[in-house]
């Protein structure tokens, strides 16, 4: 990923952020909310380089620490999804491409947001934090999870046309 695409994607994932703070987040959908900055940080994630995957993970986070609903500690956000970006790039290429085939993306995505979100869970009980009631939380993990299942599709065709359109023509050859 070249520094030129990390500034567009920065500031796609800063637009984003404010939509799903000031719209999403507001609909009060069955079971639970969903995430849609996050869907579109992991199929991003998905698509990019080791490097690129990494970056991308910690500029989300940095964007999401500033969340005005969040009770957790400044770079909590960011460790988690540089964590989960980190993740990504190392298994991206031992899973193969999975990018091409639209169910197996649509499921990674979903997986990848339940890992993301547990592990933001397992992190704030080792930071001593309040997360709640554990089937709260589980509630909201699997809601979440299922609105990804139902969004994701239409999400992920949006995101790798944003991607085929930024990229460099270094980066197409």
């Amino acid at each position: 990923m070249s520094w030129s695409r990390a500034g567009i994607n920065a500031l796609l994932l800063f637009f984003l952020f404010i939509f799903q703070e000031s719209a999403v987040s507001k609909i009060n959908l069955p079971i639970t909310g969903f995430s849609l900055y996050l869907a579109i940080l992991l199929g991003l994630m998905a698509l990019e380089d080791r490097f690129g995957a990494v970056v991308l993970g910690f500029i989300g986070g940095i964007i999401l620490d500033f969340s005005p609903s969040a009770d957790s500690p400044f770079g909590k956000w960011a460790l988690v999804l540089t964590l989960v970006g980190y993740v990504v790039a190392v298994n991206g290429e031992s899973i193969g491409d999975f990018t091409k085939r639209p169910l197996t993306f649509v499921i990674f995505v979903c997986a990848g947001s339940i890992g993301t979100l547990f592990t933001f869970l397992a992190f704030g009980v080792l930071l001593g934090e309040n997360n709640g009631a554990l089937g709260h939380n589980l509630v909201m993990v699997f809601g979440n999870s299922f609105w990804t299942l139902l969004f994701a599709p239409l999400l992920l065709q949006i995101t790798i046309k944003w991607r085929a359109k930024t990229l460099t023509s270094r980066e197409r050859a």
